[in-house]
């Protein structure tokens, strides 16, 4: 079992495993060097020294190279301090070019070597004009990332229409899948304005409580069921899970709403069907 930490480049964002190496005494807070596909890179250690087992490493680890000296860190600061400025330019060299794409944030490495520019588009898009004379300009290397429509969310941040701060831009680490069958277990209106995010796609809160929802239904009778309720015989209309209530069509035609401890399934049966009525000649 190797001997790992936990390292965050930016808030809310994926945890990556490095090995601590010679390292001995990290811990949570600490600024480090790492070293990543693209270069060094500044990390800070989010879980410290732990054992963990080999199916949990994705790949080959990497060493942690070094810890972040103060040096590291005011020059990582000094470089942020540029990137408004360098996301302007940016927008500024793409009106010129006439590019059909649109830069929503530009990020430096911590000691200025690379330049990120985060971008989304529609379509297919030849920025190699644009690379060329962003790296004249800022004298680093220049790489453009394109995004889709959760990622711009996260980096542009905002408030739900619960009211709160994006989860996505204050807490959410990872995207997970989404789909439309979650709504639907949760009985939630279909239209894509009740069920969709500011990034226009479906809300990644309906994964939160799915599993509840699942769980409390396999335990409630399905709609349709003919049972037995303290007011007589009837058939469920509808559930209500974080009530553990049921809405229950009598067969007097009255609706009642009783709790699901309170009523007794019946053998299966098909609920009758309405006579349809027959116009006069």
């Amino acid at each position: 079992m190797p001997e790992v930490v936990g390292v965050r480049f930016k808030p809310c964002t994926k945890m990556y495993y490095f090995s601590p190496g010679a390292i001995t005494d990290l811990k949570i807070g600490d600024p480090v060097i790492v070293e990543t596909a693209q270069g060094e890179e500044l990390g800070w250690v989010v879980m410290a020294p732990t054992m963990v087992s080999d199916d949990e490493i994705k790949g080959k680890l990497k060493t942690i190279v070094r810890r972040a000296t103060p040096v590291d860190l005011a020059m990582a600061e000094e470089f942020r301090s540029q990137e408004a400025a360098a996301l302007a330019k940016c927008r500024e060299k793409i009106a010129e070019l006439g590019l059909p794409m649109k830069a929503i944030g530009a990020e430096y490495s911590f000691n200025g070597e690379r330049l990120v520019i985060s971008f989304v588009a529609e379509e297919r898009v030849d920025f190699r004009e644009l690379v060329r004379q962003l790296a004249k300009s800022f004298k680093a290397h220049v790489e453009m990332k394109q995004i889709g429509a959760r990622d711009e969310a996260k980096l542009l941040g905002g408030y739900a229409v619960c009211g709160r701060e994006l989860c996505c831009a204050s807490w959410l680490t990872e995207f997970h899948p989404v789909s439309i069958k979650m709504a639907k277990q949760q009985d939630l209106p279909l239209t894509p304005t009740e069920i969709s995010g500011v990034c226009g796609r479906l809300l990644c809160c309906l994964v939160f409580e799915n599993d509840l929802y699942v769980e409390a239904k396999q335990s409630m009778p399905k709609v349709g069921s003919v049972v037995n309720t303290p007011h007589g015989k009837g058939t469920i209309v509808s559930l209500n899970v974080l009530t553990e209530t049921l809405t229950v069509e009598l067969q007097n035609g009255l609706t009642v709403e009783v709790k699901a401890s309170e009523v007794t399934p019946l053998a299966e049966q098909k609920r009758p069907a309405r006579p349809e009525s027959k116009s006069s000649h």
